[in-house]
């Protein structure tokens, strides 16, 4: 497996690889890899010629007061994991290498990203659709995988690549659960045991809500009373950042439940926020 480094190295190969015309495969992460993510790079692997992984954790997409300089990282691991999943290639550049001093551009998706994250993560996603679009520059891969928990994300991803002409195709993967579960996340790490005890109730909110709409409720009002109340009695040390039904490709608020809906939440619990779905098809 290689290691890379350096952003012009990272560049010259890929675009080696694209001359060759072999398939690439990309897994952008930020390292601290869980099954979720080896899940992702297994299903890479059986689908490309060269499959790359990244690590880096993205100072851009992070604002005042979340957990930059706290964020989880055993490099050494995530390394050894690689190689186990078949990566034929390890990128993992440093922020100076990724932004210079004077750095100035962005890429933005304004439509998508006032919702949900957007909301109380302003800059988020104008850091994540900034850091994708340079990885895509340098890896120049074939496909990139992302996983479905973070759906906003996704469908950001999506709309950038597709609009900007990008060459690349964006796969989505269903999200990992631990056995109870739980979505896997690197942040489940900040949960005390306490906290991890009824983190899981994150999922059974969602799935209490996808009942209710298949037993015919579809005002959105009363389906988010009926979930909020649930987190209040379950998740009682819980602080509920956003709990939303969704249009799964404009992410705009629906009212009533008419057609597929996506419901999504956030919830701060301890040091850990959180976020989860589910999409639900409606049934006409």
């Amino acid at each position: 497996m290689l290691r890379i480094t350096l952003p012009s190295a990272m560049q010259e190969l890929g675009l080696v690889w694209r001359r060759e015309g072999l398939t690439v495969g990309l897994v952008p992460t930020m390292g601290y890899w869980h099954e979720g993510h080896l899940s992702l790079m297994r299903w890479a692997r059986e689908h490309c010629d060269v499959l790359v992984a990244s690590i880096f954790v993205n100072p851009t997409q992070f604002g005042p007061g979340e957990d930059l300089e706290n964020y989880p990282s055993d490099l050494e691991r995530d390394s050894d994991l690689a190689r186990e999943a078949g990566v034929d290639a390890l990128f993992t550049p440093v922020r100076d290498d990724m932004y210079a001093p004077d750095h100035g551009t962005w890429v933005t998706v304004p439509e998508l990203t006032t919702n949900l994250c957007g909301r109380s993560r302003p800059i988020h996603f104008r850091g994540v659709a900034t850091v994708v679009c340079k990885l895509f520059n340098l890896v120049q891969p074939t496909f990139a995988v992302f996983g479905e928990k973070d759906w906003q994300q996704l469908a950001v991803i999506r709309k950038m690549t597709r609009e900007l002409d990008i060459p690349v195709r964006i796969e989505g993967r269903p999200i990992m659960r631990e056995a109870d579960g739980l979505a896997m996340s690197s942040r489940n790490v900040y949960l005390t045991p306490e906290e991890r005890a009824v983190a899981p109730h994150i999922r059974k909110g969602l799935l209490l809500l996808e009942d209710l709409v298949r037993s015919g409720e579809t005002d959105a009002a009363v389906l988010r009373a009926a979930v909020g109340k649930y987190y209040e009695e379950r998740i009682p040390m819980g602080r509920l950042d956003y709990l939303e039904l969704v249009d799964p490709a404009t992410i705009e608020t629906v009212e009533e439940v008419r057609a597929d809906v996506l419901a999504a939440v956030a919830l701060r619990l301890g040091k850990a926020r959180l976020i989860d779905n589910i999409h639900i098809a409606f049934e006409r």
